[in-house]
């Protein structure tokens, strides 16, 4: 409509992204379907540390101190307050491994390519949809059918199962932009840290809802998880002004003053400025 310029993205690109989404899609769905819950939980919690290492050898990314530790308090409380039951078999270990490690590249992706194509969230995920579901329609119910012997075909539709297949589809398309959103104007770590509060929304929702039970353990985990999140940001923050520091130091003459050194840090400051490191 003339809005806004089409930023051009290589089909080779958003094959090989549409590949890993979908395999992140339909192996999630696998893990949850041969595990139990609570294992399902620990491979959920494992993301974070997997999407870390990946930015480590990919992007050769580093992490301070500070963002490891509290990235270690966000795991231990959502942890605490969802794993119960914990059992796993072969199948399962593999379907959450191929999990974890496909979500993770998934939500990497989303970030890299908006940076190499210099494109927004809502136009990568215009890009990236239609061939995410055109594939999924067309393989869908045949791997379904190999992986549970049922036919989707055969399942008999009513109006309630039109209706919350269509608000499923109405909610999954605003947790596509927010995931987009997030992980291009911050990172894939971020969004994982952020993303574990919905377990903490999920269980608080349960009990003023539906009457679910609340414990000290699930109270003390969400705590925990909370606590972790605020140190999480602090961590993030504190680390982008020491580079910012470091950097304008780097640039001034061996012989200035210590007056013009604090002048031009606290300018840097006061403007917002952040480097990428």
């Amino acid at each position: 409509m003339g809005y806004s310029v089409s930023k051009h993205v290589p089909f080779k690109d958003l094959f090989l992204f549409s590949l890993v989404s979908n395999t992140s899609i339909v192996s999630m769905n696998l893990s949850l379907m041969l595990n139990s819950v609570g294992f399902y939980q620990i491979a959920k919690l494992s993301m974070i540390p997997t999407v870390s290492v990946l930015e480590w050898l990919i992007h050769s990314k580093t992490y301070t101190r500070e963002v490891k530790t509290a990235i270690f308090v966000v795991m231990i409380g959502v942890g605490v307050c969802t794993v119960t039951d914990v059992s796993v078999n072969l199948k399962g270990f593999l379907a959450a491994l191929t999990a974890v490690i496909s979500t993770s590249l998934q939500q990497i992706y989303i970030g890299a390519l908006q940076k190499k194509h210099s494109c927004g969230s809502f136009e990568l995920l215009s890009k990236t949809a239609p061939i995410q579901a055109a594939s999924l329609i067309v393989l869908g119910p045949y791997v379904d059918y190999f992986l549970n012997g049922r036919n989707i075909l055969d399942y008999t539709y009513t109006s309630g199962a039109i209706l919350f297949i269509m608000l499923s589809c109405f909610l999954a398309v605003f947790c596509n932009i927010s995931q987009y959103l997030c992980i291009g104007r911050f990172s894939a770590v971020t969004f994982q840290v952020l993303g574990h509060m919905k377990t903490v929304c999920v269980l608080l929702l349960g009990w003023i809802l539906f009457d679910s039970v609340l414990t000290g353990k699930n109270l003390m985990g969400m705590f925990m998880a909370v606590v972790g999140m605020i140190t999480y940001s602090w961590a993030v923050e504190h680390a982008k002004t020491q580079a910012a520091k470091t950097t304008t130091v780097k640039h001034l003459e061996p012989n200035a003053s210590e007056e013009e050194v604090s002048t031009l840090l606290k300018g840097d400051l006061e403007l917002g400025k952040t480097v990428k490191y």
